[in-house]
């Protein structure tokens, strides 16, 4: 009855701003697990009546890949189950006003398996269970997210009818930080910050990377949720934003062998309840608490075990090579940008780990549970700190990270560690899915192969 009680007063609320605001029609949406958002318009009629009730959603989402290929393997929901409605619960507290589309508001849904169970294969439930489980540990979460990501000169159309190739970037070669190449397209780069801003996903940097036409934007830190709904809007925000300039992002990890890969580093913190830095310990070595020694250790110690919860594509792999940027091995380290932790010490206020294994094509939800639950893992345990990786992380002595998404599959399989954290239902679904992947990728016959053997073998 509380709950209800809340809700309608929710309602009542949001009444009021629509009118205020001018809103005549709402969008809601759910992230699928290759953080893909699908959605629909609702009328103000539509949208009022299932405000506080909930509403059928359509549980195919969970049941195709980002081509809507049906999976074959899935059991959560398929032919067997005659993909029936999903129970879906409109998550009133992420509204927002799409300042691109006039008199739209934004809301985010969330599932049900039966009134009050949250559904296990939902990314966004699975990030309200990891964040849930640290409450009970005593600590709140705080996470920020960083994208890189390419802008080209193209559309849909374009790029199909170029076949992905001979693409025109933004700009042309190779120019970090870069404050001519910002201001040349200054009506993009200020839209995308301003327009992001207004749709409450406030950016604390951006410039260009290292790479025709590419940039990097860093998302302000927020609480463990609030951060995965803003990584996770970001992407669709900024190509809905793009498209209105003539341009195209990617976000693929990995997109030409011959530029830089797109990283999708993640900044965590853990706070007591009375919001003091869990940690930063100014008597330690490094500043480093027990607590944040344990994290780290954690998240190593998982971390080969997990890798296919944060790089999920076959793609992401491509990335995943020495002097890439992009970690090989369990590594960390103070300020190292070849580790795949790097410890940032610094203020109570600072003090943070950088996930630097994740890259731009990540599902946050996912990757942020993840890397967190393993970190929690770790306090919980106890776990020793290894030795500090010193220098040039891809010559340290640490194991090895999959090569492959079928090997980190496999790997994800066998974690016992990975049920218990993130429930057996969750990754049971999730391998299944990137199974899936890696067969349409095997039976794939690639450019690479035909201008290898078409003539010659």
């Amino acid at each position: 009855m509380d709950i209800q009680k809340a809700r309608a007063g929710q309602v009542k609320d949001l009444r009021d701003q629509f009118n205020k605001q001018a809103i005549r029609k709402a969008k809601i949406g759910a992230f699928d697990v290759d953080g893909i958002l699908r959605g629909k318009y609702l009328s103000l009629d539509k949208f009022w009546s299932v405000a506080e009730a909930g509403l059928g959603f359509c549980d195919v989402i969970f049941g195709w890949d980002s081509s809507d290929q049906l999976y074959d393997n899935a059991a959560v929901t398929g032919w067997h189950t005659g993909y029936p409605d999903a129970r879906a619960v409109i998550d009133l507290s992420t509204y927002r006003r799409i300042p691109w589309e006039e008199g739209t508001a934004a809301f985010l849904l969330d599932f049900e398996a039966e009134p009050g169970k949250p559904l296990a294969v939902s990314p966004r439930q699975l990030l309200q269970k990891v964040e849930a489980r640290a409450r009970a540990m005593g600590f709140s979460v705080k996470c920020a997210s960083e994208y890189e990501f390419f802008l080209f000169k193209e559309t849909p159309e374009s790029l199909r009818a170029k076949g992905y190739a001979n693409l025109t970037p933004l700009t042309p070669g190779m120019f970090g930080y870069s404050w001519l190449r910002a201001s040349e397209n200054a009506p993009l780069v200020h839209d995308l910050q301003d327009s992001l801003g207004a749709f409450d996903i406030e950016l604390e940097g951006f410039h260009t990377e290292t790479g025709p036409g590419v940039y990097e934007a860093a998302l302000r830190y927020d609480g463990l949720l609030r951060a995965g709904d803003k990584a996770a809007l970001f992407k669709t925000a900024v190509k809905e934003i793009c498209a209105r300039h003539s341009v195209m992002p990617c976000f693929m990890a990995k997109w030409n062998k011959d530029l830089p890969g797109c990283s999708g580093h993640l900044h965590q913190s853990l706070w007591t309840a009375s919001g003091e830095s869990v940690f930063h310990d100014g008597r330690a070595p490094g500043g480093m608490s027990k607590s944040l020694q344990h994290y780290v250790a954690g998240q190593l110690a998982l971390m080969p075990a997990f890798t296919a919860l944060i790089a999920p594509t076959i793609n992401s792999y491509k990335r995943m090579v020495r002097g890439a940027w992009s970690p090989t091995l369990a590594t960390w380290g103070v300020d190292n940008r070849t580790t795949a932790l790097r410890v940032i010490p610094g203020s109570p206020n600072s003090t943070r780990v950088e996930y630097r294994l994740a890259a731009a094509d990540m599902n946050p939800y996912i990757a942020m549970a993840a890397s967190v639950a393993s970190g929690l893992y770790g306090i919980e345990k106890e776990l020793p700190l290894p030795p500090e990786t010193k220098g040039n992380g891809y010559d340290a002595k640490a194991e090895p990270l999959p090569s492959t998404l079928r090997a980190a599959t496999q790997a994800l399989s066998e974690s016992k560690e990975a049920r218990e954290l993130l429930g057996e239902q969750f990754v049971d679904h999730y391998i299944r899915t990137r199974e899936w992947e890696c067969r349409q990728f095997e039976s794939a016959v690639t450019k690479w192969e035909l201008e290898r053997y078409f003539e010659i073998i």
